[in-house]
């Protein structure tokens, strides 16, 4: 008696371990056009499904797909990264960096700075107006408000 198997193919489930090349372009937004991010041209990226390492939408979007296709999507603002929140928009003291800075730190506007929140979290902003007394943040995630074109290549599925 002789068998025969068909291969068995991987599907991407809520839970599944990704090993992917992926490239994501911002369509809208004040860096439209631009690339946010490109594995194609270097080593594969890893993706735990579930774990928050990509907005829920752009999982989502992985949901089903079979390992080795190839594909790519676009998604609205609204279920990538989510709109930009004018509210986290916070200008914070002078004093109050310096209190919690390293004190070898300088700051210029476009840095990615890192807060300790009172609940022991981290959080980050970046700087986007510093003067003499204040400095601006802005604590929207970097691709919020931008609709986004995502190519992804699925190279493996545990």
């Amino acid at each position: 008696m002789t068998s025969t198997s068909d291969p068995v193919n991987a599907f991407v489930r809520p839970d599944s371990y990704l090993t992917l090349h992926y490239r994501i372009e911002l369509v809208t937004g004040p860096a439209a056009g631009s690339v946010f991010a490109n594995t194609f041209d270097g080593r594969p990226a890893t993706l735990q499904m579930g774990m928050g390492q990509w907005a829920p939408g752009m999982e989502a979007a992985l949901l089903g797909r079979a390992e080795g296709e190839r594909f790519s999507f676009d998604l609205p603002a609204a279920q990538a990264y989510g709109e930009r929140n004018p509210d986290l928009l916070q200008r914070v003291t002078r004093a109050m960096m310096v209190e919690h800075a390293d004190p070898e730190s300088q700051f210029e506007p476009g840095d990615m700075v890192e807060f300790s929140a009172p609940n022991g979290g981290r959080y980050s902003g970046v700087l986007k107006e510093l003067d003499e007394n204040t400095a601006l943040f802005d604590f929207n995630h970097p691709m919020a408000g931008s609709d986004l074109h995502i190519e992804v290549s699925l190279l493996g599925v545990l």
